[in-house]
């Protein structure tokens, strides 16, 4: 019983994370129908800022709230720059942007914090809670409560501000937006700020757990993506429950069969997703009208 509380509290704590990247890709589709792979690079800036400001002499807590500030500008820059001047491609052309903007991203972060890997001091210390035989990282509660309250944070966004209801409609009809009174250009620059902004949360909590280095964007992408197609592309509530379900999927495949096998657990759930139900768990069914 130990063994699997133990794998649960891992599978949470890795779920959480993707949860956020997840919640990351929620945004920016919501507000433009683009998938951007490029949010797991803002996972990784938000570990190496974090890390870089506090080596140089800033406190933990500032150095976090400057690398949530910088990446969540460079978000903007992203969108001004490479997504906004090809506003009238087709989505997958801007889809490829944004892998090519993943990739310069991971080049530059390369260039700037070098190969090693890197970590600084978790928020409330090393010591491990004991629960029932398992135990579980103190760290690991501040990233699973970060995940929930983005996710609240969210969902009263979309739901009950006009600002969240004018990122929807830009979604579904970016010329009706505009013909409203929509400033459907400052939707798309918060959009791209706020999820910038999430993925560098999401670095500053996990990097205490699970130390960050250049290249660990791409994996976070691609399990925050399966997080967000499993929950139904789109909808914040999937996109919580995505994440944790590939984060437990993963650890209770280490624990029972093979670490092997743990990373490919998240491309067996989005090929399953994608054939038998592409709406995911709580995405709604779309018709055309013709």
């Amino acid at each position: 019983m130990s063994e699997l509380l133990q794998f649960l509290f891992s599978g949470v704590t890795v779920g959480a994370v993707y949860a956020l990247v997840a919640l990351g890709f929620t945004i920016i589709y919501n507000a433009s129908d683009v998938v951007n792979f490029a949010q797991g690079e803002f996972v990784m800036l938000g570990g190496m800022i974090t890390f870089a400001a506090h080596a140089a002499g800033l406190p933990l807590p500032l150095a976090a709230v400057s690398a949530i500030v910088l990446t969540a500008g460079l978000g903007v820059a992203m969108n001004k720059l490479a997504i906004e001047p090809a506003r009238g491609a087709p989505v997958v052309s801007l889809i490829i942007i944004t892998i090519g903007a993943s990739i310069f991203i991971q080049g530059a972060a390369q260039i700037v914090f070098g190969k090693q890997i890197h970590s600084f001091p978790a928020f409330s210390g090393d010591a491990p809670i004991r629960v029932a035989g398992a135990t579980i990282l103190p760290q690991s509660l501040w990233v699973i409560g970060g995940a929930v309250a983005v996710f609240i944070a969210l969902w009263l966004f979309f739901t009950r501000t006009l600002l969240g209801r004018a990122v929807l409609a830009t979604s579904n009809n970016r010329l009706a937006a505009q013909l409203v009174g929509i400033n459907t250009n400052f939707v798309m620059t918060l959009s791209f700020a706020l999820s910038a902004g999430i993925g560098a949360l999401a670095g500053v909590l996990a990097t205490p757990i699970t130390l960050t280095a250049y290249n660990v964007g791409i994996a976070f992408a691609l399990k925050g993506f399966a997080g967000a197609m499993l929950g139904g592309m789109g909808n914040p509530k999937g996109a919580l429950v995505g994440g944790f379900s590939i984060g437990l999927i993963e650890a209770l495949t280490a624990g029972y069969l093979s670490s092997t096998y743990k990373d490919a657990a998240a491309f067996v759930v989005i090929l399953a997703v994608l054939f038998f139900m592409p709406q995911g768990l709580f995405g709604r069914k779309s018709t055309d009208r013709v």
